[in-house]
């Protein structure tokens, strides 16, 4: 990372450590963090994410997301913040194109965090999920796959880097964010 002010953005399905691995990084590169979904929350009102997605819909909420993402994602503070999208919000409308732009821009690096479905599966399983709602009409655990599919592609297609979260516990899953954020060395180790 050559700009110190360039957001570090972090996406990922649910449960792919977004929300636990952001703060930990961001204390340790002594950056700001910043939780989208909370920022989405505030901006729609009282209510917890399941709530707020019954109440306003998806475009709804959705579009809460990109304003949040537009709004918060790249103060050009110094140094940048840390950024936890929601799980969706690469998928708000316009918002693949905004992170897109960012990235040409030098705006953000954009990091993300990918774990096998079983993985997901396995550490959603044991958390509380009756604030997450569903995507496609299935459980949140059942969805997994089927959420996987249709946004590995585009994740992958906006990640400056892809860091590979299965068996890995949060200290190392952090070890390797910092890992990626690391400019190549000119000797080639």
């Amino acid at each position: 990372m050559s700009d110190p002010r360039a957001s570090i953005v972090l996406m990922g399905l649910r449960g792919s450590g977004k929300s636990a691995l952001g703060p930990r990084l961001a204390e340790r590169l002594g950056r700001p963090f910043i939780d989208l979904d909370a920022v989405t929350v505030a901006y729609l009102g009282e209510g917890t994410l399941r709530e707020l997605w019954d109440r306003h819909g998806e475009a709804r909420f959705r579009q809460a997301e990109y304003r949040a993402l537009v709004n918060q994602a790249f103060p050009r503070t110094n140094p940048g913040p840390v950024v936890a999208l929601g799980g969706g919000t690469p998928t708000a409308p316009g918002a693949a194109d905004f992170l897109r732009n960012a990235r040409a821009r030098g705006l953000c690096v954009t990091v993300y965090l990918r774990a096998a479905p079983e993985t997901l599966r396995a550490r959603l399983a044991t958390a509380d999920n009756t604030d997450r709602p569903s995507l496609t009409g299935a459980d949140p655990l059942g969805e997994i796959d089927a959420v996987h599919a249709a946004r590995d592609p585009l994740y992958r297609e906006l990640a400056d880097a892809v860091v590979e979260t299965d068996g890995l516990d949060e200290a190392a899953a952090l070890e390797r964010v910092v890992r990626a954020l690391q400019p190549p060395r000119a000797d080639g180790a």
